[in-house]
């Protein structure tokens, strides 16, 4: 990942006191997931850059400690390393002093919005259903007083009939202070990115008003930007100010996980199931429930994370002794999972990156191909009802229409020997729908 910072001010070498680097003398720095360094390409007293070089090491960030062991997500994520919560941690580490408006060599220039133009020769512009957004990069940094200038990036120079990348080669231009620029990237990259890669806790509402409390409250954009960055509703209320909803006053009815599990289990006892895979089982919360039934006699959890799968056996115990906990992706074919009556995908399909979803229904009804396969995932069109902090969890990579969601099915049974039937769970709105989706497949061919 590359950053590029760059000034014709005169001196124009006085950016080295701005960002406490100077340009003869590269300087380099170990992060827990690669390495950062920064050079400088060009010095004279008409122009100087500086470039901040991030080189992700896979196998360090895989190797993280972590509880439970190194688990599999890491090599079945094909995500690539591109700016955003990366770059935002390697900005803090090698411009941590200029980030805060301190320069001691030139104090009198801290204050001084210089001509600075900064360029990301790949950039990310994530709509919320994951897909390239152009037009992102001009909303989130032309109100603060950027020139932007993007142009979409060849998959393959080798191979222009493959088409565009999903990635953007961005230029931003503007009179500013060196630390307002470097807290705008520091802020909005990840937001580009729509994804973080580490754990998010209630500190980060403190790094975004540290960061963005200068200029957030009057960008045109602050819902969307404290959303994006912070990634949890509750979150996201508490820095923008918005009262949490009040306590109800009547007694408490099943909540939309309670009515998806019910609705979920039903749907597996008509349709006769006696085992039953649970695929993306997470902590075992629905596998505790099917193994209070006697109904089925065969019951297996799957998922990508080491860590849910201890959670899940912790909260199993050794009263179900005929549930079994398998460690897989599910977007990979699996013989361990076939010969099932019948299998579930609750809340699940969002947390994949839309390119993946092919693989998913050829692993599970194509490869593993179950009787009955249950699915269900959020209608974005209900989130209008709830505001506008919109997306309902930090790692769904989208969220899905109605109508989005009947393609998918109908195009996913006719391929794979299966009909499908949709059904809602949860209240239902007049204009919006249900708040979540669910698709039933039954398998019309042989297995």
């Amino acid at each position: 990942m590359l950053l590029t910072i760059a000034t014709t001010h005169a001196p124009a070498r006085d950016l080295g006191f701005l960002l406490h680097k100077h340009p003869d003398h590269p300087y380099s720095t170990d992060l827990p997931f690669g390495t950062v360094h920064v050079f400088a390409p060009e010095a004279t007293d008409a122009r100087t850059a500086f470039t901040l070089l991030l080189d992700v090491d896979p196998v360090r960030l895989s190797r993280r400690a972590r509880p439970g062991g190194a688990p599999l997500e890491p090599y079945v994520n094909d995500r690539p390393y591109v700016p955003g919560s990366f770059m935002s941690v390697a900005l803090n580490a090698a411009y941590r002093t200029a980030l805060t408006g301190r320069c001691t060599g030139r104090p009198e220039l801290a204050d001084v919005a210089l001509p600075l133009t900064a360029t990301l020769p790949a950039v990310p512009a994530r709509a919320d259903d994951g897909d390239l957004d152009a037009g992102l990069v001009e909303r989130l940094f032309a109100p603060l007083g950027y020139s932007v200038h993007t142009a979409r990036l060849p998959l393959d120079e080798q191979f222009p009939e493959w088409g565009d990348s999903p990635y953007l080669n961005v230029t931003l231009h503007a009179p500013q202070r060196v630390q307002d620029l470097l807290q705008h990237l520091y802020v909005l990259l990840p937001v580009l990115d729509n994804a973080k890669h580490y754990f998010i806790g209630e500190d980060e509402i403190e790094k975004l008003l540290r960061h963005a409390g200068g200029w957030l409250d009057t960008h045109p954009e602050r819902a969307f930007i404290t959303r994006r960055y912070l990634r949890f509703r509750a979150y996201a209320r508490a820095a923008l100010g918005t009262p949490a909803p009040a306590e109800p006053t009547e007694p408490r009815g099943p909540t939309l996980n309670e009515q998806r599990y019910a609705a979920v289990h039903a749907a597996l006892r008509a349709a006769g199931a006696v085992t039953v895979l649970d695929l993306g089982c997470g902590e075992g919360k629905f596998l505790a429930r099917l193994a209070g039934d006697p109904q089925f006699r065969r019951v297996t959890g799957v998922d990508v994370s080491v860590t849910a799968l201890r959670r899940a056996r912790e909260r199993l115990g050794d009263t179900a002794p005929h549930v079994t906990l398998l460690h897989g992706a599910l977007t990979y074919r699996d013989p361990r999972l076939r010969h099932f009556d019948a299998a579930t995908l609750v809340e699940v399909i969002e947390h994949l990156d839309p390119p993946r979803l092919h693989a998913l229904t050829a692993s599970v009804l194509g490869d593993a191909r179950p009787a009955t396969v249950i699915v269900t995932t959020p209608n974005v069109e209900y989130n209008a009802v709830w505001g506008e902090l919109g997306v309902r969890h930090a790692d769904h990579r989208f969220e899905w229409t109605r109508e989005e969601f009947r393609a998918w099915a109908d195009a996913s049974a006719a391929h794979h020997g299966y009909r499908v039937t949709l059904s809602g769970i949860g209240d239902e709105h007049p204009t919006f729908g249900p708040p979540t989706q669910m698709a039933t497949f039954t398998r019309e061919g042989p297995a």
